[in-house]
Parts: structure tokens; C-alpha cells; sequence
């Protein structure tokens, strides 16, 4: 018992409303249906929890965990209710210490990372079962992720650290879900599940992310629960990997469909896993996920904080690819806030980059969708971000769109919408509202077939630049197409 209030807890229990008494009755209740019928709660007992800082013993946070994040509709883990033991500690920037925390943001400890995937996951599955959606929870901020991150991501784990023994008392167990008998699994079973990440990965380039999350979250549950066995080093490292490409899938796939708090917990998660597996790369990788999050939401100060962190952390063996499409992302926000100069700088280290990787080196399986389309696609995107700006920009968005349009392959349809919807923009800031029309509605033609929320977004962000030309009769036509066409939410048509 610490004395000290549990500010974690008690605003989780503000914000589900229950008495003290309520709770503790519904701690009985539920831990009975989980098979713990001797569990005995009341009223002083919760009071101690949450004015005292006082950590209950097992199963009673993960009891706690379950409740709440049936009540808020939204992922809540143990670490979520500040109940996880602190037995370890790590060095801060500037001599302090800095305990390993939960999945917000934060580092947790080495053996607590597939846990905290195990749990984390087996929290969404139920959300998704129970047909529950929720977003309530606020975003951490860049800036506080790269800070707690910095030194955890620049040393490297040890691997015996990989995973968590059954005995060691900071294990969790998925909360209200069925235990995964961990068992060995050899290299077969690995391939398999690395082509799975490969089948998930074209499905959402393809359709977008709504359709296959929970697919992808299942299985990263499973994989989680694969970790708990200690295989051999090589089998290890690589489950690992396969456990980062999942959940940073995981992540995208909740960011496509505006499940925001979510997306970045799995971004976080993606990239304690790629440590756990050696995979400084892909860690970084993973934070930048989490950046162009961010430059979506509007907080691309946030951002660059974040791919700062991307950037150094990982590693001397990232490729010269892998530098560009990292650069791309900090030029989209550099755009963002009209930083011209900085953007064109940053876009030109990211063209050298590209350029100079020879491909002597296959590049990694998550590093193959960045192709030269994608590159530009990125700078389309990001001049026609500084078109808001300087609207000179535009005439050179437009000429990175074509180029991105015209090297597309084939399955890569969502990819395909933002191109057409780059382009249209640009048209429109550049006077060229004929073009415009056209290309708006390749992209407005294809958004059915896709379960991609950030198209749609993108599209209202298209929409605000067609008033100027309203007395048009064609893009009046259009608008009028884009209103029918724009989601419902709670039962009303979005204004557009």
C-alpha cells in the first residue's frame, strides 16, 4: 500500500459512475463467473484501492479490468487501472528513475510486454463480441511518449528477458477469457504465421481496415499466448516479429476505423515487441505509425516529436528505404505546419534515400509496401498539405500524384483513393476545377468497396476547398454526390 491516492483508478471510476458498494458487489459477481466464488469485497475494501493506493492480489485486477472496460466501451488494462506491481526500475534522462509503466505510452518491464499484449488483445476481442465501440479514452500525447520512450528504446533488451514465466508474479492473465496453454511451436508454425501477417497486410491495402481488425487481433492474442513459452533464441526473435507486424496491423486497422486511444496502444505495444525481438527498425517503424496518427487528428507539433524518437531509435542497421519513408512522414508534418523550407529539405533527403538504396538488401516484409509510388504518394500528399499554406505548392502535388497514380499495382485500392483525392484537392487550390471534378470522383467511385474511414475523412477535408466553385454546376453536382454519400453517424448524415 503505497498511502498515496490511485489517480489512475479514481478517474476510471468517476467516469463509470458507480458507488463504492456497487463496485464491490460487481467485483463478487464477476469474479465468481470467472471461477474465483470465495472472492468476498466490500465497501472499505474498494475505498482502500482508490484512496490509499492500495494493489488488491489476483484475480481482483483483472476483475476490475473487465468491468471497466465493459462499462466504458473502450480497452481498459490493469496498467490502465494503475495496478500492476513495480518491482523494477529503469534510468530516466537527467539521473532520475523512471518506473516501467503501462501500455499508454509509457515502457513497462521486458517480461511484461506479452502479457500486456495477451491482455490487451483478449480486452478488444470482448469489445468486439459484445458489440461494444468505443473511443472515450484521450490520446497520450507525442511528446510524452517520446520522452518516457527514449532511453527503453535505445537499449537493447535482454532476449531472456522475452517473455513471462507462469511463476513470475507480474504475469497477468487475459481477464475473463479462457488461458492459452502455452506449448512449443517450431519454424513451420512460424512460417505460417508470418504468411498470415502477409495475407492481413494486402487485405487491409486493399479494403481498408474494418473488415479484417478483428481477425488481426485475434491472432495476435493467439501469438501472444505463444510467447509465454520460452522457445530457442532464433524461434523466439522471430515470433516476436511477428508479434510487432500484428499489432502495428492491429494499430492501423483501428486508426482506419477511428478507434483512436486503441490504434496507438497497439502502436506502442508493436513497438516494445520489435525491441523484445532485436528489431530496432521495426520500432521505429511502429512510432511512426503512431506520428502520421497524429498529423491526421491535427497535432503534428506531436508528431515530429514522435519521429524524432523513430528516427534515432532505429538503429544503425535501418535501410536507406527505410530513412526515406521515415523522412516522408516528417515532411507531411513539417507540411502541416506550414514549414515550407523544412518540408522540401526533408523531402529531398528522402528522395537521396530512396535513390541510394541499391537493394543489395531485401528489404524487410513490412518495409515492401513502400515503393516508389508510395514515395509519391507521401510527397503529393505532403505538398498538398503546404498548398493550405502556399498555394504554389499545389502544381507540384499534383505532379507527385500523377506519378504515385500511375505506378500504383494492382491491390492497392485505398492507396488509390488518396492519390485521387491529393490530386483533386491540388486541382482545386491550383483554379482547376475540371480536373478537379474528375479525379474527386475516381476516388468517391471507389470509397464503397472500402471500409476506410480516413478516406472519408480525407474527402470532407476535399469537400471545405469545393465551395469557392459552388455556383458551378458540375461541382455542385458533386457536392451534392458527396453529402448523399457521407457515413451516417448516430443515425444522422455528417455535415459536410
Amino acid at each position: 500500500m503505497s498511502g498515496q491516492p490511485n489517480t489512475r483508478l479514481n478517474d476510471l471510476f468517476g467516469l463509470a459512475g458507480w458507488s463504492k458498494g456497487e463496485l464491490a458487489r460487481l467485483v463478487n459477481r464477476q469474479a465468481a463467473a470467472m471461477g474465483h466464488p470465495q472472492l468476498a469485497t466490500d465497501t472499505s475494501r474498494v475505498r482502500r484501492w482508490i484512496d490509499m493506493g492500495e494493489i488488491p492480489r489476483d484475480p481482483v485486477p483483472r476483475v476490475l479490468a473487465a468491468l471497466f472496460t465493459e462499462r466504458l466501451g473502450r480497452v481498459v488494462t490493469i496498467e490502465d487501472l494503475g495496478l500492476v506491481r513495480h518491482g523494477r526500475t529503469g534510468k530516466r534522462q537527467g539521473g532520475g528513475v523512471l518506473e516501467h509503466q503501462g501500455p499508454d505510452g509509457v515502457p513497462w518491464a521486458p517480461e511484461r510486454t506479452a502479457a500486456v499484449l495477451t491482455e490487451f488483445t483478449g480486452m478488444d476481442l470482448m469489445l468486439n463480441r459484445r458489440g461494444l465501440v468505443g473511443a472515450g479514452a484521450a490520446l497520450a500525447a507525442g511528446s510524452a511518449l517520446s520522452n518516457a520512450m527514449h532511453d527503453w528504446l535505445h537499449t537493447d533488451p535482454a532476449l531472456a528477458a522475452d517473455a513471462p514465466r507462469f511463476t513470475d508474479p507480474l504475469h497477468a492473465d487475459p481477464a475473463g477469457f479462457d488461458r492459452y496453454e502455452a506449448a512449443p511451436i517450431g519454424s513451420q508454425e512460424i512460417e505460417e504465421l508470418e504468411r498470415s501477417v502477409e495475407v492481413f497486410r494486402a487485405w487491409d491495402a486493399s479494403r481498408g481496415g474494418g473488415l479484417q481488425r478483428k481477425a488481426v487481433v485475434g491472432q495476435l492474442n493467439e501469438v501472444g499466448g505463444m510467447l509465454a513459452y520460452r522457445h530457442p533464441d532464433h524461434l523466439q526473435r522471430r515470433l516476436w516479429g511477428v508479434a510487432a507486424n500484428l499489432a502495428v496491423l492491429a494499430g492501423w486497422m483501428s486508426h482506419d476505423v477511428g478507434l483512436e486511444p486503441t490504434a496507438q496502444k497497439y502502436f506502442v505495444i508493436a513497438a516494445h515487441a520489435a525491441r523484445e525481438g532485436g528489431d530496432r527498425p521495426r520500432a521505429g517503424e511502429a512510432l511512426s505509425r503512431a506520428a502520421r496518427q497524429k498529423i491526421h487528428l491535427g497535432a503534428a507539433d506531436e508528431a515530429l516529436d514522435l519521429m524524432k524518437l523513430a528516427k534515432s531509435g532505429s538503429g544503425e542497421e535501418v535501410l536507406p528505404r527505410t530513412k526515406a519513408m521515415l523522412y516522408t512522414i516528417e515532411a507531411w508534418a513539417q507540411a502541416s505546419l506550414g514549414k515550407g523550407q523544412a518540408m522540401r529539405r526533408t523531402l529531398g533527403e528522402a528522395e537521396d534515400l530512396f535513390v541510394s538504396d541499391k537493394g543489395d538488401v531485401p528489404p524487410p516484409s513490412w518495409m515492401q509496401m513502400f515503393d516508389e509510388a508510395d514515395l509519391h504518394g507521401m510527397q503529393a500528399l505532403a505538398y498538398r498539405t503546404l498548398a493550405e499554406h502556399e498555394p504554389g505548392a499545389a502544381v507540384i502535388a499534383q505532379r507527385h500524384a500523377k506519378e504515385a497514380l500511375e505506378l500504383r499495382a494492382g491491390g492497392r485500392d485505398r492507396s488509390k483513393i488518396f492519390d485521387n483525392l491529393s490530386m483533386a484537392s491540388a486541382c482545386f487550390i491550383a483554379d482547376d476545377p475540371e480536373q478537379a471534378d474528375r479525379y474527386a470522383r475516381l476516388a468517391l467511385s471507389s470509397m464503397g468497396a472500402n471500409s476506410s474511414h480516413r478516406t472519408w475523412d480525407r474527402l470532407r477535408e476535399m469537400y471545405r476547398l469545393t465551395g469557392q466553385y459552388a455556383g458551378y454546376p458540375k461541382i455542385e453536382d458533386l457536392r451534392q454526390e458527396i453529402k448523399l454519400a457521407l457515413p451516417r453517424v448516430g443515425g444522422k448524415k455528417m455535415k459536410a
